[in-house]
C-alpha cells in the first residue's frame, strides 16, 4: 500500500514538473519563434479581445499579420531615432483607426484670434528660457486619457490646455469634462471631428467648463446638460499661435498648449523615441503641446501628450523632432486658452 502511495506521489510531481517546463518554455519563448497566429492570440488574451465568430476573428488576424510585417519592415528601415510596436490597435486597419481615434476638422480659414485680449507677439528668445521643460514635473498635465472609439481628440487638445493652464494660474489639478464639449459645442460635429479654438468660444459664452467627475465621459456625443452643472472654470480668451517653431516654444514655455498634427499610419504603431517619420498629407489629429527638450542623441524634440491610452507610445506621449520648422504641421494649428 506505501509503495503504491509513493508510486502516485512520483506520478504526480512528474507530472507537476512537466506541467511547469512546458509552461516555462512557453514563457521563454521569443515572438520570432511563435507563429503569426500564435501572437495573434497571446495579443488577444492581453487585451481581452473577443470576437463575434471565426469569421471576424480570421479577418482580423490578417490584418494584424500586414500590421505586424508593416511595423517589422519600418524598424528594419534603418538607424531610427524611434520605434513601432505592436499595441492594442494592432488588429484593425489604419483607415479603420483614423476614423475611430483622431478627428480634426481642419477649418478653411483659421481666424487670428477674434476673442483674444491681445495680439501675440514673437519675442526674441531669451538665454534664461530653460533648455528642456516638461510640465509634467510642475504639476500641470493630468492622467493620460482615452478618447476611444470616437473621433474627438479636439476636445481632448483642448481640455489638455485648459486644464494646464488652471494648473498653473492656480496651482490647483483638476480634470475637466471632454463630454461637455463633446455634447454641447454646436459648431463642431461630435464624434465626427472638430476644432479647438471652437471648444474654447463655447467654454467663453458658457461662462466656464465642468469637472470630468461632474460630467464624466461617454465615448459618444449625448444631450447637452451644461445648463444643470457649475462651472468650475472659466477663460477670459483664447490665443492662436504663429506658425513657426519660434512662437511654439515661446508659447509651450508659458503653458501647455493645444496643436494640430498630421498623423500617419507609423502613429498608430508609436512606441517610442523622437519621432521623425511619415506623415499624413493633411492634419487630421489633435495633441497638447507640454513640454520640449534634448535626447540622448543631441536631437531636440517637442512633448507632446495624446488622447489614446497609455499602452501608446511612451506611456501616452510622444516626442517629436523639434527644429525642422514644424514636423507633421505641428506648428500650424496651435492655440491655448487664457485664464
Amino acid at each position: 500500500m506505501a509503495m503504491k502511495i509513493n508510486l502516485i506521489s512520483v506520478l504526480i510531481l512528474f507530472f507537476v514538473v512537466g506541467m511547469y517546463k512546458s509552461h516555462a518554455t512557453a514563457r521563454n519563448l521569443q515572438p520570432a519563434e511563435l507563429s503569426v497566429s500564435e501572437r495573434h492570440e497571446l495579443w488577444m488574451a492581453r487585451h481581452g479581445r473577443v470576437y463575434k465568430d471565426e469569421v471576424e476573428k480570421g479577418k482580423r488576424l490578417m490584418i494584424f499579420k500586414e500590421n505586424m510585417q508593416f511595423i517589422e519592415s519600418v524598424n528594419r528601415a534603418g538607424n531610427l531615432s524611434y520605434k513601432l510596436g505592436i499595441n492594442e490597435f494592432a488588429d484593425i486597419t489604419s483607415e479603420e483607426f483614423f476614423a475611430r481615434y483622431t478627428g480634426l476638422n481642419m477649418p478653411s480659414h483659421l481666424p487670428s484670434s477674434p476673442i483674444s485680449s491681445t495680439e501675440f507677439k514673437i519675442n526674441d528668445l531669451t538665454d534664461d528660457m530653460p533648455s528642456n521643460l516638461d510640465w509634467r514635473e510642475k504639476g500641470a498635465v493630468t492622467e493620460v486619457k482615452q478618447q476611444g472609439h470616437c473621433g474627438c481628440c479636439w476636445a481632448f487638445s483642448a481640455v489638455g490646455a485648459l486644464e494646464g493652464a488652471y494648473q498653473i494660474a492656480t496651482g490647483q489639478k483638476v480634470e475637466l469634462s471632454e463630454q461637455e464639449l463633446l455634447d454641447c459645442t454646436t459648431n463642431n460635429n461630435g464624434c465626427n471631428g472638430g476644432f479647438m479654438t471652437n471648444a474654447f468660444e463655447f467654454i467663453i459664452q458658457n461662462g466656464g467648463i465642468s469637472t470630468e467627475s461632474d460630467y464624466p465621459y461617454e465615448t459618444q456625443q449625448d444631450t447637452c446638460r451644461s445648463q444643470e452643472l457649475t462651472p468650475a472654470v472659466k477663460i477670459s480668451s483664447y490665443q492662436v499661435v504663429p506658425e513657426s517653431e519660434t512662437a511654439l516654444l515661446q508659447a509651450v514655455t508659458q503653458q501647455p498648449v493645444s496643436i494640430g498634427i498630421s498623423a500617419s499610419q507609423e502613429f498608430q504603431f508609436y512606441q517610442g523615441g523622437t519621432y521623425q517619420g511619415s506623415c499624413a498629407d493633411r492634419i487630421n489629429h489633435a495633441v497638447t503641446a507640454i513640454g520640449y527638450g534634448t535626447d540622448e542623441q543631441g536631437q531636440n524634440y517637442w512633448l507632446l501628450k495624446n488622447s489614446w491610452g497609455t499602452s501608446w507610445g511612451e506611456n501616452g506621449f510622444m516626442r517629436i523632432i523639434r527644429g525642422t520648422g514644424g514636423h507633421c504641421d505641428i506648428t500650424k494649428l496651435s492655440s491655448y486658452p487664457v485664464i
